[in-house]
């Protein structure tokens, strides 16, 4: 039965991320994936507590965890890369004066 109850959690969860997701204006698509950064580090966290629980024994394992570590950090550092090119867009090409 608990089965069950993950199963339904992560349609509904596919399910409103993706209605969410499809009403947002094109143009706001960037900022809003660049904002949620916080969420690929809590990938990348997931990532390493799967990788420390995997059996050292098991090669298969070992291997998934190292491949979900290296792509959560892949994408977390593809956010924050994102994030920069965006806020430089914004940057004026002028100095202001101090005085």
């Amino acid at each position: 039965m608990s089965d069950f109850i993950y199963i339904y959690v992560f349609m509904l969860a596919a399910f409103t991320g993706y209605e969410v997701i499809s009403r947002v204006p094109v143009i706001l698509h960037t900022p809003l994936m660049s904002g949620s950064n916080f969420v690929h580090g809590v990938v990348l966290v997931g990532a390493m507590v799967a990788l420390g629980r995997a059996d050292p024994n098991d090669p298969l394992q070992m291997v998934i965890g190292v491949v979900a570590v290296f792509l959560g950090a892949a994408n977390a550092a593809g956010g924050f890369v994102v994030t920069e090119r965006m806020l430089a867009m914004f940057k004026s090409g002028k100095k202001k004066e101090t005085t």
